[in-house]
């Protein structure tokens, strides 16, 4: 199917009954024109998100093995908590922002391991524009099926047969509603139940579980970040405190003694606080020789050059359009600062207030846009491992909130 009028585009999105906002601040939030990937292209990507994957998965054995490199993450009480009690567990699901260079090079921008969204955009806009392509030619057609695959993995590992999953999300938050509904949707049509709700609906149950509105869940599908859970405190030297900066206390103990017991499995697991922490890339630079030589390979191909910012002697005096600066957890282009786009002024104001141990100095590059001028953030999801879709948002410079979500096929 081919839309040419932006109207019946959106009329047939909000027909989904899942995307109901194809406007924001009145502009568009969607591009009509698939973007269209050479099959060799798509799987520099695949190579790139999976290879990727596995070095976060080695570096956190890195970490099992010396639990006194966490001194080089700032991290709070509870964070250290949810690594610890992690066993190293982090991904379940995870989508690995990446860039295409001129020369055909891909780098990495980032990875959510934590609490990725746009599953809804990725699977509902290749669907609407399917009909004029082959199943072969849309990378996401299967990715409800191995979504639920993934869900299902954490359920064999519980020691009772597992009936129910509760979706726990930031139920004041609007945005990721349409993907929430998509997990609803496609795990109830693999026939769970499917209770939803946020952190506080949580309770205990009788024999160690975890319930919510009085049922008892076995798997808590997690879309509530990790850095949410725990203390909450600024990244800015001048930074306001936050409204809700108290640890979740009761809902952590809750999870964590459920998790500890066989009784409950968490997706994301909470190993993520440590994956989703964009400090892990100036480990990964700074500490490359602990890595194996295929890790280093890695690290040196696709992760761009990224130091902490406190081990950064006069950052001032570095040449602000050869780098970004990026908070710990911030995402969605939040806290990103990229040199370029930005004023002398606002550029060393960020340095002098930003807390050096929470963010990172990484080099810039130069993606190679479209014709029309956007640059596209190629979104590869992994499940299980696996890369199994795409979602790519166009932007004149960051990927934010106002990036053009647009289908993505592979010819």
């Amino acid at each position: 199917m081919r839309f040419t009028d932006y109207n019946a585009f959106a009329e047939a999105l909000q027909a989904t009954c899942r995307i109901s906002d194809p406007w924001i601040e009145g502009k568009p939030r969607f591009r009509l024109e698939p973007v269209l990937i050479e099959q060799r292209t798509y799987n520099r990507f695949t190579e790139a998100a999976e290879r990727i994957g596995a070095l976060y998965d080695e570096f956190c054995a890195i970490i099992l093995q010396d639990p006194t490199l966490l001194d080089f993450f700032d991290l709070t009480p509870y964070e250290r908590l949810f690594w610890l009690s992690s066993g190293g567990a982090w991904h379940g699901i995870a989508r690995l922002d990446l860039f295409l260079l001129e020369n055909g090079d891909v780098q990495m921008c980032e990875m959510n391991s934590d609490t990725p969204s746009g599953e809804a955009e990725t699977v509902l806009l290749n669907r609407l524009f399917s009909p004029s392509f082959t199943p072969e030619q849309n990378p996401n057609h299967r990715f409800a099926e191995r979504f639920v695959a993934v869900l299902r993995s954490f359920g064999e590992q519980l020691p009772h047969p597992t009936s129910r999953i509760g979706i726990i999300f930031p139920t004041e938050i609007p945005e990721d509603l349409s993907m929430i509904l998509c997990y609803e949707e496609w795990l109830r049509g693999a026939g769970w139940d499917v209770v939803m709700g946020a952190p506080y609906n949580l309770h205990a149950i009788e024999g160690g579980g975890v319930g919510m509105f009085g049922k008892r869940i076995d798997i808590a599908l997690r879309h509530y970040k990790t850095d949410w859970w725990a203390e909450r405190t600024s990244v800015w030297q001048d930074g306001m405190p936050f409204p809700d900066e108290e640890p979740l206390e009761r809902e952590i103990a809750l999870v964590l003694e459920a998790s500890s017991n066989g009784q409950l499995q968490v997706v994301n697991p909470f190993g993520a606080v440590l994956t989703q922490n964009k400090l892990t890339m100036a480990f990964f630079w700074n500490l490359v020789e602990r890595f194996s030589p295929q890790a280093q390979e890695t690290i040196r191909r696709y992760v761009p050059e990224t130091e902490r910012l406190c081990d950064v002697h006069n950052a001032s005096l570095l040449r602000k359009d050869e780098w970004v600066l990026k908070s710990d957890y911030g995402c969605e282009g939040d806290e990103v600062i990229i040199g370029c786009a930005v004023s002398d002024e606002l550029w060393q104001q960020s340095l002098q207030q930003a807390i050096p141990t929470r963010w990172i100095l990484q080099r810039f590059f130069d993606a190679s846009p479209t014709d029309d001028g956007f640059i596209p953030n190629y979104g590869v999801y992994l499940l299980g491992g696996q890369a199994s879709g795409i979602y790519t948002r166009l932007a004149p410079v960051s990927t934010d909130y106002r990036a053009l979500s647009v289908a993505t096929f592979v010819v």
